[in-house]
């Protein structure tokens, strides 16, 4: 079992990758794998809800979003980080899910998140952590995947790596974090072994509240 840490930061050693590097440690002593997948810096064009992807089966911009959804599709969980930006995700990461998760459901490939745990965490030097955990996690929501918690909000505060390492409350969570998650990978396949299977899937439907 792997599970996919993703660092939305621009700073590859920064406060988010501290964090996400606490949960890799307990998920590496739960026997669980990991490895964290940083955004870069290259810019990544927004979303332009143009629909070709559902023909193309890939985003009509070609830059690190497709790469990333032919690698993402072999983890069996998704844990993702942000820095808080003006009270909200960081821009690279907000376009960069945005595009990523329309792509897979527009294009045939939902089961590359679909009822595969997902969790969220923020970092911030103050505040706006928890109206970044309430954007990220709606990725997880809409896409049919079981939300992973730890004992608080999933967060940790500092300027700088070093006080992040600080915040002794907001490391513990993420170990905390990463055992409920690793946890959740073993109940899911010792239901796989025992014979449960997925939830019956039924046909998209779609409704438009303004008719003519």
């Amino acid at each position: 079992m792997k599970v996919l840490l993703f660092n939305g930061s621009p700073h590859k050693n920064g406060c988010t990758y501290t964090a996400l590097e606490e949960i890799a440690k307990t998920l590496k002593e739960e026997g669980i794998d990991s490895e964290i997948y940083q955004i870069g810096i290259k810019p990544i064009g927004a979303c332009r809800a143009c629909g070709a992807c559902g023909k193309l089966g890939r985003c009509v911009i070609d830059d690190a979003v497709n790469s990333f959804l032919d690698y993402a599709k072999d983890f069996d969980g998704f844990i993702f980080g942000s820095p808080v930006h003006y009270a909200s995700a960081c821009g690279g990461i907000t376009a960069f899910l945005d595009r990523a998760f329309f792509t897979a459901f527009h294009s045939g490939r939902g089961d590359i998140f679909r009822h595969k745990p997902g969790a969220a965490i923020a970092s911030a030097r103050r505040s706006g952590t928890t109206a970044t955990l309430d954007q990220l996690n709606k990725y997880f929501t809409i896409t049919e995947m079981p939300i992973v918690s730890g004992r608080y909000w999933n967060m940790v505060h500092g300027h700088t790596p070093d006080e992040v390492k600080q915040d002794l409350e907001g490391l513990q969570n993420m170990r905390i974090l990463a055992r409920n998650f690793a946890w959740h990978l073993k109940c899911r396949e010792a239901g796989e072994n025992a014979g449960i299977s997925l939830p019956k899937e039924e046909e998209i439907v779609f409704t438009n509240f303004i008719r003519n």
